[in-house]
């Protein structure tokens, strides 16, 4: 069979001679057939089949013993390699200058150097690879060359070197026999074996050792001069209280002699000397400070005060040293303490007349506030005084009708009534500059709709411009911002009231532009405009750019009043303006995130001609006789009937005597002493239930008002203005 005539251990020649032969031997086989089946036509494809498989099989044989033979060069080039590598690093290693030694991830000696245990030649002798760390160790703390610290055995020793051999990178100073010293160095490798380094450093130690006593001795040197240079004397002492040290500055305070100051005097001399000349400071004892001294271990730090007849103060500290010893300081503090008694005494003359400085500020304060109370309560009374006429004089002249009057007494009648108008103006401005500047003036903050606030100033300035011949447009606006609708609507009348006076042709704008979370409103104008360095002035108290400007038209506290009151409500206020082209005033206001807007003050409506409350009953308590009257003849010419009182008691008798209830009340606030108009009307609707009823009052107030809302009670603020009182006349 092909299994036997081919063997694998035969070479290449002797296979490829068996299958000629085994070629040979089918082929005379085929051509010996005479079957027609074509069997022997099979065989011989079986064959030539086979022997291409055979060659196949041989020639990656062939292939793989190449291959084979190439690995074994390449195995054998390897290790002489490696073996060279060993060589040349053990020759390396021989040539480091310190002590090498390898151990293996298994803390086994891998190989070391002739300097490694250089100092120890019975360790150095068993230094063989596969030495344990651990059994090197032990070698090393039993060797005789190792001189052990002091109290501290071989095995202690070698416990400690073990645990500094659990460090990643670990250097240390070993001590030898003979005064020699060795530095190692161990360090960890990347793959767990350890490198350990020894380096001989005796030169090296003994070379600082013999700087340091150098610079010991300088040390003294410096210390000593150092001493003597101080202005304080001083003392030292070891732990058996024996002076060591001192200056010559010691001798001269405590007047010690030189004989005295010696090496190894004894603390207890030297104090029986000292305290033969000085006398200690309160809170310090003889039997304090010898406590101290003989104290054992450390001391706390110790001060006092010394004093040498009635010249010399000494200021005394000790303080303790480590090692047991103790070192005293005196200062002299004379010139300190005069210096102190003298700042005292200073101290005590300044504080008198601080004092007394403090109690003239405090009168002046005293008297200030007094003044700047009695001059609010003076405006306050003042412009109640000077209302109540002035609302007479408004009502007087309102009721007055233009039917039957000449064209000159017209004329005189309007102009009284501008001129009336023009006082109020001037009273309201006087009022509201007076209460910003007390710090009294209270604001009501909530969401005002600029839309009705802007509508409602268009219509009350359009006549005014229209007069000037002046074009004012007011831009609408539906934001809802935060702000006093009072303040916020003062501060727009009195900026377009300054834009339309100043401003001799061309027009005034009004607007609202949305910033971020806030709106800010302008005025703008085409007037004159305001030079730079007079900007700051235009907002002082009865300033006016224009001097040429009648009283008529303002005494120069619109802004004033705005500044203030931007500043009450916490509104930014700017100003732009360029001479010859116009003016901008902006007031930013935020937004409101309410619902529902304040109401604004009450818009006055127009005037009626004709009765306007017919067959109503009106009752006037009012104690000013004038104003009553003037209300009186205005009431009775719109064809209401009027009932009067000067009081409130006078008017709940009237009530009482006739037995009928009004249909209006006008009760002034101040009615005397007795009870205020809010009294009043409490106790009329607690009597006959709810009445129509209007405060009357100068009075501006928060409490005022807080206290008629409380009550519920709607306000006419005086001087009256008969439109306003129309309205509610109207409204019965």
């Amino acid at each position: 069979m092909i299994e036997t005539l081919i063997n694998p251990a035969d070479s290449a020649e002797r296979r490829a001679e068996k299958l000629l032969t085994i070629a040979e031997a089918l082929m005379r086989r085929v051509e010996q057939a005479t079957d027609d089946s074509g069997a022997a036509y099979a065989q011989f494809q079986r064959a030539a089949l086979l022997e291409d498989q055979v060659r196949e099989r041989t020639h990656d044989l062939g292939r793989a013993l190449d291959l084979l033979n190439e690995s074994n060069a390449r195995l054998a080039e390897a290790m002489r390699e490696a073996e060279t590598a060993r060589q040349n690093l053990s020759s390396a290693i021989e040539t480091v200058q310190e002590g090498f030694a390898l151990f293996d991830r298994e803390d086994r000696l891998v190989m070391c150097n002739s300097r490694f245990a250089m100092h120890m030649p019975d360790v150095h002798a068993q230094l063989k690879p596969g030495l344990a760390f651990q059994d090197y160790v032990a070698m090393v703390s039993r060797s005789p060359h190792l001189a052990l610290p002091e109290g501290e055995g071989a095995p202690d020793w070698a416990q400690g070197r073990m645990r500094r051999h659990k460090d990643r990178h670990v250097i240390f100073n070993v001590r030898m026999t003979g005064d020699h010293w060795v530095q190692v160095s161990e360090h960890r490798t990347a793959d767990g074996g350890t490198v350990i380094l020894q380096t001989d450093v005796t030169d090296i130690i003994r070379a600082e050792r013999h700087e340091r006593g150098k610079l010991l001795d300088d040390q003294a040197r410096v210390i000593r001069a150092t001493l003597d240079h101080i202005n304080q004397g001083v003392g030292i002492f070891d732990a058996e209280a024996r002076l060591v040290g001192w200056n010559q500055r010691l001798g001269a305070l405590l007047s010690l002699p030189m004989g005295r100051l010696r090496i190894g005097a004894s603390f207890e001399n030297l104090f029986t000397r000292f305290r033969s000349e000085m006398r200690l400071g309160e809170g310090m004892t003889d039997a304090a400070l010898m406590d101290w001294v003989a104290a054992p271990g450390s001391r706390p730090p110790l001060q006092f005060e010394a004093r040498r007849g009635a010249d010399l103060i000494l200021d005394v500290f000790a303080q303790g040293m480590p090692d047991g010893g103790f070192v005293f300081s005196f200062t002299d503090v004379t010139a300190e303490r005069a210096a102190l008694e003298a700042l005292s005494r200073a101290n005590e003359t300044l504080e008198a007349r601080v004092m007394e400085r403090t109690l003239e500020l405090e009168d002046a304060l005293a008297h200030a506030e007094r003044a700047n109370a009695s001059r609010s309560r003076f405006v306050a009374a003042a412009s109640h005084d000077l209302l109540q006429p002035l609302s007479a004089a408004k009502l007087f002249i309102s009721s007055i009708t233009g039917e039957g009057l000449d064209k000159g007494a017209q004329v005189a009648l309007e102009k009284a009534q501008n001129a009336l108008m023009s006082v109020e103006g001037i009273l309201d401005a006087l009022l509201d500059i007076s209460k910003l500047e007390s710090g009294k003036a209270a604001v009501s903050v909530g969401a005002v709709q600029l839309d009705r606030l802007l509508r409602t100033l268009a219509d009350e300035f359009a006549p005014m411009a229209a007069a000037k011949g002046l074009r004012l447009r007011v831009v609408p606006c539906g934001a809802v911002v935060e702000s006093d609708p009072a303040y916020l609507r003062r501060i727009l009348q009195n900026l377009i009231g300054n834009a339309i006076r100043y401003t001799a042709q061309g027009r005034v704008l009004v607007g609202a532009r949305r910033r971020g979370a806030g709106v800010r409103l302008e005025v703008w104008d085409t007037g004159p405009g305001i030079p730079e360095e007079a900007q700051d002035d235009i907002f002082k108290e009865f300033h006016r750019l224009n001097a040429r400007a009648s009283a008529s038209e303002g005494m120069g506290l619109g802004l004033a009043i705005v500044e203030r009151a931007c500043a009450l409500l916490g509104h930014p206020l700017g100003l732009r303006s360029e001479v010859g082209r116009g003016t901008c005033f902006l007031v930013q206001v935020p937004l409101s995130d309410a619902g529902a807007a304040l109401p604004l003050p009450a818009e006055l409506p127009e005037r009626r001609s004709g009765p306007v409350a017919a067959d109503k009953i009106a009752f006037l308590v009012e104690n000013d006789a004038e104003l009553r009257r003037a209300l009186g003849l205005l009431l009775e010419k719109w064809g209401m009937t009027v009932l009067e009182a000067a009081s409130g008691e006078e008017a709940l008798a009237l009530i009482e005597e006739i037995g009928i209830l009004p249909d209006l009340f006008l009760v002034d606030h101040q009615l005397g002493e007795g009870m205020t108009g809010i009294d009043f009307v409490t106790r009329v609707r607690a009597a006959h239930g709810t009445v129509p009823a209007r405060l009357i009052t100068a009075n501006r107030g928060w409490d005022v008002r807080a206290a008629a809302t409380s009550a519920g009670i709607e306000i006419l603020y005086k001087p009256i203005d008969p439109r306003a009182l129309e309205a509610v006349v109207g409204r019965l």
